[in-house]
């Protein structure tokens, strides 16, 4: 489980900002870990603000929704650099999804970090071929603070770090849930992708 590092004294001259990221496969409970960072925030009294890529409405309109419905409340956004217009003087900034954005989430992530702001980012860091997805291989060299999740192979049984595509649709983003991708280890993806 992931301790919250110290976040300095109340002060404002005394924040540092630094940059989480949440990682892993489909189905591996990154959205359910950001929540709980996000909500131990708010039970801090912090001023939270988060974010998700406007296209990802599969659960909600707005809300950042788990696949095990847990929610909370966030804005859509079409570009990364919306983000810094609307994070205001928030103390944590969460993005969810992270992988959709384009690379301008990079510079986005190091400006809100650099201004003293907690930025805790979760997505998929393979996409359905197995290699890195958009911005992620960045934003895991520039975090402080990394966390690679692992979901269950649907196949299997053993630890998943692989999101397999059940269709054959070849297009980098498509958004799906369990009828569309399924979590597999590393022997049962590369036995199972053509």
């Amino acid at each position: 489980m992931f301790i919250e590092p110290s976040l300095g004294g109340k002060n404002p001259k005394d924040k540092k900002g630094h940059i989480e990221v949440i990682c892993g496969s489909m189905f591996s409970g990154k959205t359910e870990e950001l929540i709980r960072r996000l909500n131990r925030a708010f039970i801090a009294k912090q001023k939270v603000e988060i974010f998700k890529p406007a296209i990802d409405t599969r659960y909600h309109e707005q809300n950042v929704v788990s696949h095990n419905d847990t929610a909370i409340r966030s804005t859509p956004v079409q570009f990364a650099s919306d983000i810094l217009l609307l994070a205001g003087d928030c103390d944590v900034v969460g993005i969810d999804e992270v992988q959709f954005f384009d690379h301008q989430v990079v510079h986005v992530a190091n400006a809100l970090a650099i201004a003293g702001k907690r930025v805790i980012m979760a997505g998929l860091d393979m996409d359905f071929e197995g290699k890195p997805f958009g911005p992620m291989p960045q934003l895991l060299s520039i975090a402080e603070y990394v966390t690679k999740v692992h979901a269950i192979c649907m196949k299997c049984g053993e630890l998943a770090s692989y999101s397999f595509r059940l269709s054959e649709d070849r297009e980098k983003v498509m958004l799906g849930e369990k009828n569309t991708y399924e979590a597999r280890c590393r022997k049962c993806f590369y036995e199972d992708k053509k």
